[in-house]
């Protein structure tokens, strides 16, 4: 990837040049062609979780990199289906989704049951698929945040899935049923061979002050990763932190001052090494999420959060709306310049 492609900002030039003096590179199990043997031949999962991984690990633009680029379309459920895909109504086909998937040259596709029940055949040989399990769903009115089971894992097996995901909202009032729920998933995900991400986010009406939004702060979104390893994820998707301090300014749960002032600055790499540390030191994959799509500005925004999770020792990006929300073609340009930062080898771990 050319410089030139990046449009270097004076804070990318920054994050480019960052030093880490926090959690030094050294102590992070990095992302490489051999991550799979150095970090899961050890570990309880089976030769058929192995073999999900490796087509995880080496589909796409990405593959033997040890980093990933995934296509994430669930906001149809999440967001509502109008909201999602009234941008470019071509996505309202499920097809166009994987086609996307395929051509942006992406690791893997996630998205519903539906989506893939109306595919699978055609298309479960040519990308893998990582079935997103629970949802939460918005036609309740008034709304209620819960992520709720829509499909069992043995019918993503049957789908031919690669691997399950789904989402836990640690903090809500609904956390610990999800905890639950999403652990058995897992084990019986970890049973039939498929490999599983979780995804990890704080959700509480109190962690956002007329401050600052701690949804997004590093130390409750770093926990919630540490809670997501325990109960058997093989890989974290988390938003990318934005700030700190949610535990000590909420006045909950357990700190250290070393949490603040060593484990971490303000700076958005080292934020998000603190996540990467909270994923067993990078034993289990960190990749951050694309975000919101604001228009003009989402290749920039995209490059800048790739440059972030690929520097702090994450493994990629999961970005969806960046790229369907707009023409197809520019989508999969979109796509590919995420994946060009990963390719890149002048940008390092800090």
């Amino acid at each position: 990837m050319e410089t030139s492609t990046l449009q270097v900002s004076a804070e990318v030039e920054a994050l480019l040049q960052h030093e880490c003096q926090t959690i030094t590179k050294d102590q992070i199990h990095q992302p490489g062609p051999d991550f799979i043997d150095r970090c899961f031949l050890q570990s309880n999962r089976s030769p058929q979780v192995l073999r999900s991984l490796g087509q995880l690990y080496n589909t796409g633009r990405l593959a033997g990199t040890g980093y990933m680029s995934i296509l994430p379309v669930d906001q149809g459920i999440e967001h509502t289906a109008g909201a999602s895909f009234g941008p470019n109504p071509m996505y309202f086909d499920p097809e166009n989704i994987i086609k996307l998937a395929i051509e942006g040259g992406c690791n893997a596709v996630a998205t519903t049951f539906g989506t893939f029940g109306t595919v699978a055949r055609k298309y479960a040989h040519k990308i893998p698929f990582l079935v997103k399990i629970n949802h939460n769903e918005l036609l309740t009115y008034p709304n209620k945040f819960d992520q709720i089971m829509f499909g069992s894992v043995e019918e993503a097996w049957n789908l031919g899935a690669t691997a399950v995901g789904a989402t836990i909202y640690f903090g809500s009032e609904e956390s610990g049923r999800q905890i639950q729920e999403v652990a058995a998933a897992f084990e019986r995900a970890h049973e039939l061979g498929m490999a599983t991400v979780l995804w990890c986010y704080a959700r509480n009406n109190a962690f956002k002050t007329s401050e600052k939004d701690y949804h997004v702060s590093a130390d409750l979104t770093g926990q919630a990763n540490h809670l997501g390893v325990t109960i058997g994820a093989d890989i974290i998707k988390q938003k990318l932190p934005e700030n700190n301090g949610g535990f000590s300014t909420l006045k909950f749960g357990k700190t250290h001052k070393a949490m603040y002032d060593t484990l971490s600055s303000e700076n958005p790499i080292d934020l998000a090494r603190y996540q990467v540390a909270n994923c067993y030191m990078g034993r289990i994959g960190l990749i951050n999420s694309g975000g919101e799509s604001k228009g003009a500005t989402d290749r920039d925004e995209a490059i800048r959060t790739a440059i972030i999770n690929k520097r702090a020792g994450g493994q990629g990006l999961i970005s969806g709306r960046k790229a369907f929300q707009r023409p197809f073609e520019e989508g999969v340009d979109l796509l590919n310049a995420i994946q060009d930062v990963y390719l890149d080898e002048r940008i390092t771990l800090a």
